[in-house]
């Protein structure tokens, strides 16, 4: 006999409001707004020609117009003038701070980032309980004008009873401080060859530099190809696709007194230039006890993808890195809280229908991929996979799952998964946990609802679910319920 599992929806309902905004760098030519790779220079030389007392009361119009909603705007004008200092050889000169802030406005936008769409929701339990209340981050995917999207945060907690509260959103929030981190020379040289982007004038280059280097180091041995008798053709080409995947690799720091919900984490590399799709994060706990936030998402530069993995302690700095390896060429992948047999282990649905699981020693790379389940139901014919990292219980691994049945409707599942070995599948729900009702059916993309990530707190399984790429909202069902209702 087929049971359904009663499943209560919040008063929780988050919609995208584009009057939350984020500042961006508008860098002509480069960032992904489109535009001839001359315009930046031309816009610079403009800039340098207004002389300064007419430079200083466009400063003062701007600040009455943006400081009340952006306090430190100011700090993000100069951050952006870095930015464009590293594209344009005009800005090497420039070095009065009024000159700099005047470039550093021109060259920035305010975007709404969440304009379009706020959905496909990911929450992880932050911090301890106490009184019977956990505290949690939940991720977002707000996508903005282009259709790019980005990762948005929110905050907020739940009783031992199950009942959900989100914290207040700020309307401002901050794109943080992008920093280069250090390189490991095998990995880069890994992530290369398996994107088809190896030359020997990559290995060339890549032989300049020591087994960890950073950034600069990557600069000069690049420069020092570009300024060899190598054929220039052929070094542009691999200097150009080095700097692509070394863009790809990057640190975000955030202002510790700023609350989570004011951070955004908006494509910040080429790779991303489509947007930063669907992070599923997950709370995960290493063999000394300590404690790491893991998120895998989808980079998308508009022509193709690529699987980065997101590390952070406490949300405030974070770490992005490229993973390598055959079994992380597609989308879904997400972590299990620790480790099995001393491997690391993830889900993916790694043919793009079915579910597998992989096992590595090392985080960044993924070589194999294990068949655990696939397509059994009218509802998920089409593909099945996870909606996030599996959830420990007492009787197995807990996976929320997608499937996409007949007119490509979208809705949730379960599996449940052996603790020891989970390629090994205990129960299996036969009917659909959350599909979409109403209105939630209607949106961008309809008939979808979508997750990448629950929680489990007090024998309560907290779902937030994003619907038809509009808008998200959360469920709450019993543990006990959810299990005995698979076979």
């Amino acid at each position: 006999m087929t049971v359904t599992v009663k499943v209560t929806r919040t008063e929780h309902h988050l919609r995208p409001d584009p009057s939350r905004l984020v500042l961006r760098p508008f860098i002509p030519g480069v960032a992904n707004f489109g535009g001839d790779p001359t315009r930046l220079d031309q816009i610079v030389d403009r800039a340098l020609e207004v002389s300064t007392e007419d430079g200083l009361a466009w400063l003062d119009r701007l600040r009455a117009t943006y400081d009340a909603r952006f306090p430190d705007i100011a700090d993000t004008w100069l951050r952006h003038f870095e930015i464009a200092k590293q594209r344009s050889s005009r800005l090497g000169e420039v070095s009065d701070e009024p000159r700099r802030l005047l470039i550093g406005a021109i060259l920035t936008q305010t975007y709404a980032y969440e304009a379009a769409a706020l959905t496909n929701p990911s929450m992880v339990p932050m911090g301890h309980v106490e009184n019977g209340i956990q505290p949690f981050v939940m991720s977002a995917r707000a996508i903005g004008e282009g259709h790019i999207s980005s990762i948005a945060f929110m905050t907020g907690s739940v009783d031992a009873s199950g009942e959900v509260t989100l914290d207040p959103r700020h309307v401002t929030v901050s794109n943080g401080e992008r920093r280069a981190p250090d390189y490991s020379r095998t990995a880069f040289a890994a992530k290369l060859d398996e994107l088809g982007l190896t030359t020997h004038i990559s290995g060339k280059i890549l032989s300049l530099v020591p087994e960890t280097f950073t950034a600069d180091q990557l600069q000069d041995a690049l420069g020092m190809a570009l300024d060899s008798d190598l054929d220039k053709i052929e070094v542009q080409d691999s200097v150009k696709r080095m700097h692509w995947l070394a863009d790809s690799n990057y640190e975000l720091r955030f202002d510790p007194l700023l609350p989570l919900s004011e951070h955004v984490i908006s494509p910040g590399a080429p790779v991303e230039s489509g947007g930063i799709e669907d992070a599923r994060f997950v709370r995960f706990t290493d063999d000394d006890g300590s404690i790491t936030y893991y998120a895998t998402y989808t980079a998308y530069d508009g022509i193709r993808i690529l699987p980065q993995l997101i590390e952070t302690r406490a949300f405030e700095n974070f770490r992005m890195a490229t993973m390598t390896g055959p079994a992380v060429h597609h989308k879904g992948m997400a972590i299990f809280p620790r480790k099995i047999d001393g491997d690391f282990v993830a889900l993916s649905r790694h043919d793009h229908e079915r579910s597998f699981v992989l096992r590595s020693d090392n985080l960044r790379s993924w070589n194999n991929a294990e068949l655990v389940f696939g397509p059994e139901n009218d509802w998920d014919i089409v593909q099945t996979g996870n909606c996030g990292s599996p959830i420990e219980t007492d009787d197995g691994w807990l996976v929320i799952t997608h499937g996409v049945g007949a007119m490509r409707r979208y809705v949730l599942g379960a599996v449940l998964l052996d603790l020891a070995e989970p390629t090994k599948v205990l129960g299996r729900l036969r009917k659909p946990l959350i599909e979409a009702e109403g209105d939630e059916g209607i949106g961008y993309v309809p008939d979808v609802v979508y997750s990448c990530g629950s929680m489990l707190h007090a024998g309560n399984l907290i779902i937030p679910f994003g619907y038809s790429d509009v808008g998200i909202k959360i469920a709450v069902t019993s543990l006990d319920e959810l299990l005995s209702a698979m076979d």
